[in-house]
């Protein structure tokens, strides 16, 4: 979809939905904060959304749905998750549940299904089981075959509207052994099933997310028909870690969308108060703060665009960038929100704020995107599996490699390149060494250091240069982690895939990932992006937040820098933008400027 249609797609829906400090609005923080206080499912936002027409941008259009490119859907939630990520997960579960029918079911089950979802049908997502957690291999719930289908023995948990939906994808054994053969992917219609067989479990109470429903079922011989398999017996586990690679990379925008309502709300504070004749938000410490979190934003949010695109652009890299950005956005914005709380000071520890007090469910809500399909270890652990091969890839790939690289590098970071098709078959559960953002990263610097030698004024030219350097200096990384890995192989031996310290360098891995994506996002969008982006001061601070996590004490930005990264956000709070490179305009305010100075 061209930048200029989801600009206008996105306009919409925050238009319809209006200002979320409006008590009048669609869906205004004030009735959010009572559902969530109540631990009350919101039914009326999730069906009004339903109404409106969010789920059907995940639907493949040649089945009758609206869907085309990935980052439609994942925008539209991200502005849905602005106002409440507990509406935004509660809303898009039925869209990953489709996942698997989208990847391995039938074009008649896809048809179907489809259909029914438009037609109100729910689904959730039944994989985890209480006793196994992320291994899938031990999972014990049963599908044994008898005639004309199956029946369907054990329990799920922990499952998102488990007990709202009217039907559930399950994960469930059908070989004896397992193994990674022996488990297939159904489709259980619960209102379907005879009364009594499906037993739905007590939900769940939450630290965040306190508005869903997280509860599970229980079912004994159970029967579905052999048309309810999606694809082939045996084929589960495949389908399974797929469909997990698409939600791993979508479920960064609750992540991002959380720390955009808490900047917002911050600014609110800091541009208002003042404090010994000056406002808040030109206290240089204080400057420096929201300035940071700013460009943390915006690095996630470039890693983001490389994920959600990928999944379209290079479906068979889709295990690395899934892993990267589903293990280093939350993480990441974790710090940042809480770096904000400090800024904000005591009114983000007060729930009944009239304002303010939707920063402390966002700071609790955010934290669901670290641990929800597949956690810090999982994907980390994925990532230190490929590590050596995506590392000799990067130092040794030869030019005709490079150039591929390049070339889908300027669509996987170009927000107005068109994409191919999505086709989640297509994805790979191993990578095979490639991972085009890092590949792609020296030509960008190349680009980076281009542009410099184009700038008309001092600065602008002389922290495109630092800019520039500092990425060549994360990106030369890649020599110390390979070589550090040869020698972790070579002395851990055998226990090398499950040592902390391989952890430890795939951490290191993903921040030269994020340098890559943030260069890459500056070079291929630069003709495309609106004022006041691209901005190379705004660049330099988002390469020094990631060079910090290696040198946390040292600096590459001074006070230039910094005013100038204050103006610019000024400029994305003053005019009612999302703190990204979309920009998108949201709806207009409706505050109550004695709530903000209360």
């Amino acid at each position: 979809m061209p930048k200029s249609d989801l600009t206008r797609l996105a306009a919409r829906l925050e238009e319809f939905l209006g200002c979320p400090h409006d008590p009048a609005g669609r869906m205004p923080y004030a009735r959010i904060m009572e559902l969530d206080e109540r631990e009350s499912y919101p039914y009326e936002f999730v069906q009004m959304l339903r109404g409106w027409g969010v789920p059907e941008y995940a639907l493949p259009g040649e089945q009758g749905g609206r869907a085309g490119d990935v980052e439609a859907e994942f925008n539209l939630v991200r502005l849905i998750a602005r106002r409440d990520p507990a509406t935004a997960t509660a809303l898009i579960i039925t869209n990953l549940a489709f996942m698997p029918v989208w990847i391995a079911g039938t074009d008649e089950q896809k048809r179907r299904i489809v259909e029914a979802v438009k037609c109100g049908h729910r689904l959730s997502w039944g994989l985890s089981e209480r006793a196994h957690g992320s291994d899938l291999l031990a999972n014990a719930m049963t599908a044994t075959k008898v005639d004309g289908g199956y029946l369907l023995t054990g329990e799920k948990w922990l499952i998102g509207n488990a007990t709202w939906s009217d039907g559930m994808v399950v994960f469930a054994r059908t070989g004896e052994r397992g193994g990674t053969g022996g488990f297939s992917v159904f489709v259980l219609d619960k209102r379907t099933a005879p009364v009594g067989s499906v037993q739905e479990l007590p939900g769940e109470r939450l630290h965040g997310l306190r508005a869903m429903d997280i509860s599970g079922l229980r079912v004994e011989g159970v029967f579905v028909p052999e048309e309810a398999r999606l694809g082939a017996e045996g084929q589960g586990l495949e389908t399974a870690l797929k469909a997990t690679q698409t939600a791993r990379a979508q479920i960064s925008s609750i992540a991002l969308s959380a720390v955009d309502t808490g900047l917002r709300l911050t600014l609110d504070f800091t541009e208002g108060r003042v404090i010994l004749g000056q406002a808040v938000s030109d206290i240089p410490y204080s400057r420096r703060q929201l300035t940071e979190v700013f460009a943390d934003l915006l690095v996630a949010d470039a890693v983001s665009l490389g994920a959600v695109r990928g999944l379209q652009v290079t479906p068979q890299q889709v295990s690395v960038s899934s892993s990267v950005v589903k293990y280093f956005v939350p993480t990441l914005l974790e710090r940042t929100m809480s770096q904000l709380a400090v800024v904000l000071g005591a009114r983000f520890f007060l729930r009944a704020h009239p304002h303010y007090g939707v920063f402390q469910k966002m700071l609790r809500d955010l934290l669901v995107a670290n641990f929800a399909d597949g956690n810090t270890v999982v994907n980390l652990r994925n990532l230190g599996h490929q590590l050596q091969p995506l590392l000799t890839t990067a130092l040794n790939a030869d030019e005709q490699l490079r150039a591929e690289a390049v070339g889908n590098a300027a669509v996987l970071y170009g927000i107005d390149e068109s994409m191919p098709p999505y086709r989640p078959w297509l994805q790979e559960l191993f990578s095979r060494g490639r991972d085009d953002t890092v590949l792609a990263a020296p030509d960008g610097v190349a680009r980076l250091r281009a542009l410099a030698q184009e700038a008309k004024e001092d600065d602008q030219r002389d922290w495109l240069v630092r800019a520039a350097d500092t990425a060549e200096e994360l990106l030369g990384h890649t020599t110390s982690l390979a070589e550090r890995c040869e020698r972790l192989r070579a002395e851990l031996g055998r226990s090398y895939g499950q040592s902390a310290e391989l952890f430890d360098l795939a951490k290191e891995y993903c921040l030269v990932h994020a340098a890559a994506a943030c260069v890459l996002t500056f070079v291929h969008s630069h003709e495309a992006l609106d004022e006041p982006l691209p901005n190379a001061a705004v660049l330099l601070l988002q390469l020094e937040r990631l060079r910090r996590h290696l040198h946390p004490h040292e600096a590459v930005t001074d006070r230039a820098v910094v005013d100038e990264v204050m103006r610019v956000l000024r400029h994305f709070h003053r005019e009612e933008r999302l703190f990204s490179h979309w920009q998108f305009p949201l709806a207009a305010r409706a505050v109550d400027p004695d709530a903000v100075r209360y």
